[in-house]
């Protein structure tokens, strides 16, 4: 597709005019799915009514968020994440948050659509004496996303309980992009694209903004099943083996695609009765050492029992975890910080 140059967000007096005349478009919303994008969850995480997002009365029933209400853009964008500050404003180069792949709950109407895909978010500052405007951003965020053929769907407070049933997988893994949303209403636009819906998310204050950027895109599988035979060949040869083993993000719960995994080291163990390993986890450096060091210690621990759940002796394993002291790659890049997240087994 022919792309043009990065929209701005500042943008001509006659298109802020022509935004000012015209209401986003909202429109009834029932339950579907976009058949021509990577598909957005209108539900709460597990353990959540679908039906009855968090934060709305025992009572009501919240529609689900109908992607097809929205009319596909087929304006020629840039390219991610698309959008540029306002004139007047910059984003912060010390706190820019991007990640390859992960999911984010937008919030629209009462619920959160959760959306898999990349993100790009920041904070957001007036220049050097410049007052920050909270309208002025909006206005601008309105017009963009105008521009690129998209609607606002949503402005609106959070319910905290809704916040808080997101867990540190949001809170702290979109620390820097996701704002005050405790207190502040959240703003959210879509761009529907027929290559992946773009979702925007906004909060303001008096003193700066948040914004949160995303595209949806489908999983990509970049983890490879080391047989038993393998896993015993790097451990003979270089004493230990990083396991391919994924977990929910900034959890200990292995994800069910490492079970084949799993079973390899058991099979591993089982083959050698006389084999003892220990089970080390490792992160990479986003987010709080201490923090860090816990969750490494959890994740060891959750492939121990994992392991042990499967009949081998837990008297042949131990479980410890290094946090983000012994990177094996750049953590300034996605990839690098991908290789940091890691089990290794290892000869006791």
């Amino acid at each position: 597709m022919t792309r043009s140059r990065i929209l701005p967000l500042t943008l001509l007096l006659v298109a802020a005019l022509a935004a000012c005349r015209q209401q986003p478009a909202t429109g009834d919303e029932s339950a579907a799915r976009d058949a021509t994008a990577p598909q957005a969850e209108a539900a709460a995480p597990a353990g959540n009514d679908a039906a009855t997002p968090a934060g709305s009365d025992a009572g009501t029933q919240v529609q689900a968020f109908d992607i097809n209400s929205v009319p596909v853009s087929q304006v020629p964008l840039g390219e991610f994440p698309y959008i540029q500050p306002p004139r007047g404003y910059r984003a912060d180069s010390r706190g820019v948050m991007a990640k390859d792949f992960a999911r984010f709950p937008f919030w629209v109407k009462g619920q959160a659509v959760w959306v898999e895909g990349r993100f790009h978010g920041n904070e957001l500052r007036p220049d050097e004496g410049k007052s920050m405007s909270e309208y002025e951003v909006r206005r601008n965020f309105d017009a963009v996303v105008q521009q690129m053929g998209g609607v606002k769907l949503s402005e609106e407070r959070i319910p905290r309980e809704a916040i808080e049933s997101w867990g540190e997988e949001i809170t702290q893994g979109f620390s820097g992009a996701l704002g005050d949303v405790w207190g502040e209403p959240t703003h959210t636009w879509v761009v529907r694209r027929e290559e992946g819906n773009i979702w925007i998310h906004l909060v303001t204050n008096s003193a700066q903004g948040w914004y949160l950027i995303g595209q949806e895109e489908a999983f990509e599988q970049t983890a490879s099943l080391l047989p038993a035979s393998a896993l015993k060949s790097q451990i003979d040869a270089t004493g230990k083996v990083a396991l391919q083993v994924n977990f929910a993000t900034d959890k200990t719960d292995i994800l069910p695609a490492s079970q084949p995994q799993i079973a390899q080291v058991v099979q591993l163990l089982q083959q050698d009765p006389q084999l003892q390993l220990a089970i080390n986890g490792h992160t990479d450096n986003t987010g709080d050492a201490a923090h860090n060091h816990m969750l490494s210690e959890g994740r060891a621990q959750a492939v121990v029992d994992a392991i042990v759940a499967q009949g081998i002796d837990a008297g042949r394993l131990t479980s410890a975890g290094f946090g983000d002291t012994q990177p094996v790659a750049d953590n300034a890049t996605e990839a690098g910080k991908a290789s940091n997240r890691r089990a290794e087994l290892g000869k006791r």
